[in-house]
């Protein structure tokens, strides 16, 4: 295969970061955590821990990005927020001790129900 087709998604990919709007990035982290938590479940339930733990660190990744990037002047609704990406790092820990896919598919649904949320209210968000 070209190594120039090989890269293509990924040069793809890179532009649609470099040229989203904040909100559109907020979206593209919880598309990301979603994708990674559906993954990290789908190993644990095949057994595969080495993909599970891969897959559950880059979905923390991203709600660490999250937790540092909240903007704690909006008040109330960044604490709400805060305390949902800690419930959801406490149970993806949770998960792993319990060797739990319900619960990493727990988190998936809260964050898809943000991603969701999130592109409601900022228009233009929904990438």
């Amino acid at each position: 295969m070209n190594s120039a087709y090989a890269t293509a998604p990924q040069a793809y990919r890179a532009n649609s970061i470099l040229t989203a709007s904040p909100q559109q990035l907020v979206v593209m982290l919880y598309d990301g955590a979603h994708r990674f938590l559906l993954q990290g479940a789908a190993a644990m339930r095949a057994g595969d821990m080495q993909t599970v733990n891969e897959r559950l660190r880059r979905a923390e990744a991203i709600i660490d990005e999250l937790i540092a990037t909240l903007d704690h002047s909006a008040g109330e609704i960044s604490d709400r927020l805060n305390a949902i990406y800690l419930y959801s790092r406490r149970t993806l820990g949770e998960a792993r001790v319990e060797k739990s896919p319900e619960k990493i598919e727990h988190v998936q649904g809260l964050i898809r129900e943000l991603r969701d949320a999130w592109a409601q209210i900022c228009p233009g968000a929904d990438v």
